[in-house]
């Protein structure tokens, strides 16, 4: 083999370079971890040597490597056995599915043993759609673990549901004030029900047992090997720090910080990981991500084209389901929500919110916002261009998370600054039917307004926000293109839809911008790195219903075959 010649070739098939005119090609020639050709059938196979792989695609579709870009990998890892159970939709569909699951682990654990698991959605559970008042309550798990201390988290990861044992061993009753940001549910006597929201949530969280930094590393791990079936060779990790000691396991613990750089030091870390540092809180202040900051003196990455700090998180409000978003106009059944940081008012919470981002904007770093209401959000927009106006900066791509309910207003302001909006097209898919109960129909139908954002000019990337959902962009690229329901699958907000050019972007070149990565991956061009993605049929053209079912045959990363089906 020839010194100049490509040790790997995919010809024959859809080429999508997802490069500025979103090119079609033939073929793409690799070598020493790079793209360094692009073109015809013909063009490659003359590129060819001696010890060239040569993949021949039939047809089959070629994209750049899928960037999720808000994707809690530790987090995720950590809620997969042997750390938790699953108790989310469709494996389970009713509290006594729970109940059994708990009970079940219950009966293989030692006595006083915490039994830990994620993802129950009460517009699934039976029990909650027979009787509209029915909640899940302590009393449901102390009826199968009355000695063992059981924590399940809810699939949005802003909720806990304890059981009494657990509430005990962490010292929570009638008298225990909630955090600033957070809720105890309680009876009508003020006993807690053992729903605790938000930044209640880490009253528990904070008791369960600390995995090891090598446990770590072999739940990042064992998620990486996932991406890559799924065609993922890019992440951001939204949220690793002291403010995240108190989450499940630590899930976004400064631990797992530790944990990615020892697995790029030893060059087991086998996809690129951006991070957005936590240094406070939900419920946090301007003071904890002072200490946060200072403590945490952004770390260094031996390469930073596999682990970077690229900038700071914040939790400003909570999210929809939980009617903790802070919206305009208030929930059908009442109340506007609220921002979830320090403050004893709404005006002092707003002025905690915008010395925060203006701390982090000032110390240099991208910032990423948690921000689900629109009046949340426009607050943290606004916050935006104030820290700008006060300390310029050129290229800071500041963006908010979520979105849900962003207004015009803040779209053209986010495009006038050059900031983006990262947006999940998968949990829109999967709850779109219950919120026209939670926010209205109206407000249903428009929540992640994609279509929007994209005409006012700012930036959209999609992702899964796993552990929230799967981290499978086919159906977030579907869910796009179509904005149906899991449930009914009827239409919500169909003006919002958008084409697959659009869908593709928001998972290749606009995640790389967000990771301020776009000159050098996010796009099939020669000198870009070579990170892959073949499907195993073409895509132009292709129904999107049928999108969700395509298999991943081959990943590529960094030149080298990482998955092959």
């Amino acid at each position: 083999m020839t010194e100049s010649a490509p040790t790997l070739i995919l010809t024959g098939g859809q080429v999508l370079t997802v490069d500025r005119d979103f090119t079609v090609a033939e073929g793409v020639a690799v070598r020493d971890g790079a793209i360094v050709a692009v073109g015809t059938d013909a063009e490659m196979r003359a590129l060819a040597g001696p010890g060239t792989r040569i993949v021949e695609l039939d047809g089959r579709a070629v994209l750049p490597g899928i960037n999720d870009s808000h994707l809690h990998g530790a987090a995720y890892g950590m809620t997969k056995p042997p750390f938790a159970l699953n108790v989310g939709h469709p494996a389970v569909g009713s509290i006594a599915d729970i109940t059994a699951l708990v009970g079940g682990a219950v009966r293989a654990a030692p006595p006083g043993e915490w039994i830990v698991g994620l993802g129950w959605d009460a517009g699934y559970l039976t029990e909650c759609l027979a009787d509209a008042g029915r909640f899940p309550h302590r009393r449901d798990l102390d009826a199968v673990a009355p000695d063992n201390p059981v924590c399940l988290n809810d699939f949005s990861a802003h909720m806990v549901w304890a059981n009494t044992a657990a509430l005990r061993a962490c010292g929570i009753d009638a008298d225990t004030a909630a955090p600033d940001g957070g809720v105890i549910d309680t009876d009508p006597d003020g006993t807690p029900t053992g729903i605790l929201r938000e930044a209640a949530q880490r009253l528990v969280q904070s008791a369960l047992p600390v995995p090891t930094v090598a446990q770590r590393r072999q739940a990042i791990d064992g998620v990486i090997r996932e991406l890559h079936s799924r065609g993922i060779t890019s992440y951001t990790e939204p949220g690793l720090g002291p403010g995240g000691t108190g989450t499940l396991f630590g899930g976004l613990s400064t631990d797992n910080w530790t944990a990615y750089a020892e697995l790029a030091a030893t060059g087991d870390l086998q996809a690129r990981v951006s991070v957005l540092l936590l240094p406070a809180p939900m419920g946090g202040s301007a003071d904890d991500v002072r200490k946060g900051l200072a403590e945490l003196r952004r770390p260094e990455s031996a390469d930073p084209r596999l682990l970077n700090v690229i900038g700071v998180k914040i939790f400003a409000d909570g999210v929809p389901p939980n009617r903790t978003a802070w919206m305009n106009d208030p929930y059908p059944d009442g109340g506007h929500g609220a921002l979830c940081v320090h403050g004893e008012s709404p005006a002092l919470q707003v002025e905690e919110l915008r010395e925060m981002i203006r701390i982090a904007h000032e110390a240099g770093f991208q910032l990423g916002v948690h921000v689900t209401g629109d009046r949340a959000i426009d607050t943290v927009v606004d916050a935006f261009v104030a820290a700008d106006e006060a300390a310029p900066r050129p290229d800071a791509r500041h963006y908010v998370i979520h979105g849900d309910f962003i207004g015009a207003d803040s779209l053209t302001k986010l495009a006038a600054h050059g900031y983006g909006v990262n947006m999940n097209p998968g949990i829109k898919w999967t709850i779109s039917d219950l919120m026209d109960e939670i926010v209205g129909p109206q407000r249903s139908a428009y929540q992640w307004p994609v279509r929007s954002a994209i005409d006012a000019g700012v930036r959209v990337c999609s992702s899964s926000d796993a552990p929230i959902t799967e981290p499978d962009w086919r159906q977030g690229v579907a869910s796009m293109m179509l904005r149906e329901s899991k449930a009914s699958g009827q239409r919500s907000g169909p003006e919002q839809c958008v084409d697959l050019a659009s869908a593709l972007r928001a998972y290749t070149v606009n995640a790389a911008w967000q990771d301020f990565a776009d000159d050098w991956k996010g796009t099939i061009e020669p000198g870009k790195v070579a990170d892959l993605c073949v499907l195993d049929r073409p895509l132009l053209h292709l129904d999107p219903h049928d999108i969700s079912q395509v298999e991943v045959d081959l990943t590529v990363f960094d030149g080298r075959v990482v998955h092959e089906r």
